[in-house]
Parts: C-alpha cells; structure tokens; sequence
C-alpha cells in the first residue's frame, strides 16, 4: 500500500513540475498550483489518506508528501519571479520604430507668461533683463538697501537664514532673498551709469501659507537710474506695467509711502478691476487695489552702488508678479499658482 502511494507521490510532484516549467502566464501558473497545492488539489488529498495508514508506513508516506510540496512550492515561487521579471511594462508592445503618439502641447505657466509678456514691453522701451542670485546676504538685502541696524524689518519679512548664520553679519549671513531690491545694487556695481533695467525672478519669506500668502512668489522690479528722472518716468514704468497685464489702460494714483530703500516713496494703487472704481468685496468697498511700492532710490542706495547720488537718481517699482497674474485671470487662492495642478495649469496652456 505504502509502495503504490508513494510511487503516486513521486509521479504527482514530476508533473507538478512539468506543469509549472511549462506555464508562460502568471494565470497559468496560478492555475497549476491550485491543481497540486490547493485545498482541493491532489498533494492535499493524498495527505487526507495519511490517517489509514499504519504507524509504520505513516511518517514515510508524510515525509514524501511533505518533500513534495516543498519543492513545488519552491519551483511555483521562483516561476512566479522569473515570469513577473519578463512581463512587459506596458500594456501593448512598444514598437520603438513608429513616430511618436500626439500627446497635445505644453503650455507656460500663467506668472512665466506675464513675466515673458512684461520682458517683451520693457525691451521695446531699451530696458535690459537682470537676474541676480536667490541665494543672498544682509549686505545686499538689508545693509546696501538702507534697513539700520535695529530695522524690524530684518525680522518682520520672516526671511529665510541659512543653517549656521547666528554670530555672522553682513557679508556672511546669508539668507534666501526675501525681495527683489538687494539685486539693483549688484546691477549698478557690474554696470556704467545710466541704467535702465527690469529683474524678475522668485523670492522666499517663512509665510504662513493661505489664500493670499505663499512661502514663494514671484516679484517683478524695474530701476531707471539718469541724470535726470522726474517723477512722470515712474508713473510711466507703472503704466507700462499694467496696460501689458490687462491689455487697456489703467488709472492708478500714488500716495506717499515710507521705505526705506527710497526718497520720496509711494504706495501705488490701481482702479478695481471688478467694480471700475465704485467700490466692492474686491476692493474693501474703496474703489482702489494696492499694487505696488516705487519711488526714487535712496542717496544711500546709490552710494552703495558706487554711484554719486548728487549727480544721479531714477525711478524704481516693485509689483508681485502672482498676485498681478491673479488679478488678470480672476485667480481666488495664490496656492493654486504653485500646486502644480494640472487641471489649474491646463486652462492657460
């Protein structure tokens, strides 16, 4: 009795394996070991029978039972692997020598469109394009700008300080730039006066992120430095701004401000866009949207960029770039300007 079962063993684990060396599909395979090794498979059946056996022949008969499912599971698991290794990536063949599948254009982000758009109205006007390094100092974000010492400014901005800046000053303490403006006085130590110039590009504050505040914006600055600025050049680098942004004309006015980077500052504002200037949720009811800074660069700024402030000044802007784009396209949440979105991003492609 023993003989026959075990001679029926031995066959059962030889076309166990034929079975799975043969299988070309992991369902072919699946197939196969619930034939040997499933609940109602063959090896499992024959151990059913173990307990009519004698006592003798039992623990010969369950060690070739047991051997036998070790080794079809082993040879079961490593087909598995060999066929998961082999199964193509994609659902069809690639055939490598068909022209490429139409998959639709790219698109620019909607602030690199504006950014691109306002480039192109200031190089019409001989402006040149200027790109300074996100990675700056106190000595050009703060120091060169005029910020004193005990300016809170240097703190309020929440700037981001490079690990291990404590003890540092000036030159050496280093920081993500918080702004923009730190980059006119790398311009006018490179260049011979006088300068017209634009220089956009992204800057960092440690913002709490909502709504109208992002951690990482885009800014957008202009500097005209001459003999000779009246205050009219400034109102027309805000115009050219905004006609660009919104495609018409826009009436804006400028009220006194104090930064310190400039003298005399203002604060810029533009007519609502959403009410015409009667008044609305947009606005707070009042008609106007503060937009951005400008004013004529400080004596001590233009020192800082080795210029005589007796013999020059000029006329400087600074509007956020996001929040202009914003308000070109009627964008609620500045969050969605860098979530990468791709139903966000798609409708400006």
């Amino acid at each position: 009795m023993s003989t026959a079962l075990l001679q029926q063993i031995s066959e059962t684990r030889e076309t166990g394996h034929e079975r799975v060396a043969s299988a070309t599909t992991v369902a072919e395979l699946d197939t196969a070991r619930r034939e040997f090794l499933g609940k109602s498979g063959s090896l499992l059946a024959m151990r059913r029978g173990l307990g009519g056996l004698p006592a003798e022949d039992r623990r010969t008969v369950g060690a070739a039972l047991h051997e036998a499912q070790q080794t079809l599971t082993a040879a079961i698991d490593e087909r598995e692997q060999a066929l998961l290794d082999a199964e193509p990536a994609l659902s069809t063949p690639l055939d490598v020598t068909l022209p490429g599948l139409p998959t639709g254009t790219g698109g620019l982000h909607p602030t690199i469109q504006l950014m691109y758009d306002l480039d192109d109205a200031f190089a019409a006007l001989n402006f040149d394009r200027y790109t300074g390094p996100e990675i700056s100092s106190e000595l050009y974000e703060f120091d060169n700008l005029n910020f004193a010492p005990e300016h809170p400014a240097r703190e309020s901005m929440d700037t981001f300080w490079l690990a291990g800046m404590d003890g540092r000053t000036e030159g050496e303490r280093l920081a993500l730039r918080p702004h923009l403006t730190g980059a006119s006085v790398r311009y006018m130590r490179e260049h011979e006066p006088p300068f017209r110039f634009v220089y956009p590009g992204r800057v960092y504050r440690n913002e709490t992120t909502d709504a109208r505040h992002e951690r990482a914006f885009f800014q957008y600055e202009v500097l005209l430095v001459d003999e000779k600025v009246p205050i009219t050049a400034g109102k027309a680098l805000v115009d050219t701004i905004l006609d660009t942004t919104f495609g018409h004309p826009v009436t804006t006015r400028m009220r006194t401000g104090f930064f310190p980077f400039v003298e005399p500052g203002f604060e810029i504002d533009m007519q609502c866009q959403v009410c015409g200037g009667v008044g609305c949720r947009t606005c707070h009811q009042v008609g106007w949207l503060e937009i951005m800074p400008g004013g004529v660069p400080h004596p001590n700024v233009l020192r800082a960029g080795g210029l005589d402030p007796d013999r020059w000044t000029g006329f400087y802007v600074n509007v956020g770039l996001d929040r202009l784009v914003m308000m070109r396209y009627g964008i609620d949440d500045v969050r969605l300007m860098h979530s990468a979105d791709l139903r966000y991003l798609r409708q400006f492609a």
